[in-house]
């Protein structure tokens, strides 16, 4: 099994709504974990955040738990603003993961 799991696999599993990818092994950004990925060839404003955060991201955290956003076009700084609760934006992919094991324990 793989350690990703794209969306096009997730929607062949059934999963209507799906973020780009599924982490199998959860990962720590910034200290967060995260469970998946959802990449934006856009600039986050205001109003496309709060939309994507409606018919989106909120879904993707019901199902799978914290996730990243990775805005490629940069975003207002204020959006980021649900860390605590479990959605991290960012402008590039973070360079400073790190992995998360499962113990077989």
């Amino acid at each position: 099994m793989s350690a990703v799991e794209n969306e096009d696999q997730l929607r062949a599993k059934g999963y209507d709504k799906t973020p780009d990818f599924i982490l199998q092994v959860p990962v720590a950004v910034e200290g967060h974990i995260i469970h998946w990925i959802e990449s934006k060839a856009s600039f986050g404003d205001e109003c496309s955040h709060h939309a994507y955060l409606h018919d989106q991201f909120w879904s993707y955290w019901n199902r799978f738990g914290p996730g990243l956003v990775i805005y490629w076009y940069g975003f207002i700084q204020e959006l980021d603003c649900n860390r605590e609760r479990g959605i991290l934006l960012k402008a590039s992919f973070p360079t400073d993961i790190v992995t998360l094991c499962h113990s077989t324990v």
